[in-house]
């Protein structure tokens, strides 16, 4: 899955028309699922209306060749409802669903907030988004293993950066419940612990090689699996050398995507950025003309 980036245009409203060019790519390019309005599509200064359009734009661009999965999470319960409904109407494939920020629930507080949600939207699978360093709060094992007896209560995206973590939960839920990883450095120790694939950044410039890493290691290739981690990983650690999606943003633009900048509070720091991208974006070839 792609966790997509929001472009702006030149007055930082949302550019639909660039949204639409840049899903089309990426779905042409390895990406199973497009995430909308998730942490690298700048959600927090995104207002529901701007992604409720995202949503249905997306939606209609890559119909019948990837599913969209809206990320409609809140700390606000009944805000998270809402507009996991209006995403359910939408048509929507899935909703993305952050632990609450900043009011730093207990656990059982996070268990009542996700199972309100899905109760809310029965026919519409749910993705659990852990990641702690953002949101002040982890989702602890035990948590998503209640959650996981929720029927549309699918997966969970882990951003904890914890591979013990990663193990307690495949330990304690089903088979069939999926985990991704939400860093593209873990992607592959995640697989070797039961992760089944990755809510990517990197996947914007190289979902080929994302989708041939884990099919490789799916398929029993372990050594060529480590072989596309290792040579991903400098362009996996320059994307995070400050808050995504600030690099990631800035390597699109190197690539001549039209992206825009970014909504405040966050600010283009591309000076602090671009070096590092280029390097490792230069030894992937990654800098030629589209």
């Amino acid at each position: 899955m792609t966790a997509m980036v929001t472009p702006f245009d030149q007055s930082g409203d949302v550019n639909y028309a660039v949204a639409e060019a840049l899903a089309a790519h990426l779905v042409a390019h390895g990406t199973d699922t497009l995430v909308i309005c998730g942490t690298t599509g700048e959600s927090p200064t995104l207002s529901w209306d701007e992604e409720y359009q995202l949503f249905n734009v997306v939606k209609q661009t890559v119909a019948g060749n990837a599913k969209v999965v809206a990320g409609t999470g809140s700390n606000s319960t009944q805000e998270a409802i809402a507009a996991t409904q209006k995403a359910e109407k939408l048509g929507l494939d899935g909703s993305l669903q952050v632990v609450p920020y900043y009011n730093k629930p207990p656990q059982e507080g996070l268990y009542r907030h996700f199972k309100a949600i899905a109760e809310a939207t029965p026919d519409l699978p749910m993705i659990l988004y852990n990641i702690p360093g953002r949101t002040g709060q982890n989702l602890a094992p035990e948590t998503i293993a209640r959650l996981a007896a929720v029927p549309n209560i699918v997966a969970v995206k882990e951003a904890s950066g914890s591979l013990d973590q990663v193990s307690q939960v495949r330990r304690s839920t089903p088979p069939d419940f999926g985990i991704y990883s939400g860093d593209d450095s873990l992607t592959l120790p995640m697989l070797s612990v039961g992760g089944q694939g990755v809510i990517s950044v990197a996947s914007h410039l190289v979902g080929d090689s994302l989708q041939q890493m884990i099919q490789a290691f799916e398929q029993g290739h372990v050594q060529i699996a480590t072989q596309i981690h290792l040579k991903l990983l400098p362009l996996f650690k320059a994307l995070f050398i400050t808050t995504n999606p600030i690099p990631v943003k800035a390597a699109l633009r190197l690539q001549g995507w039209q992206v825009g900048g970014l909504r405040l509070p966050l600010n283009d720091e591309s000076a602090v950025a671009e070096p590092q991208l280029k390097a490792a974006m230069a030894e992937l070839g990654l800098l030629q003309p589209l």
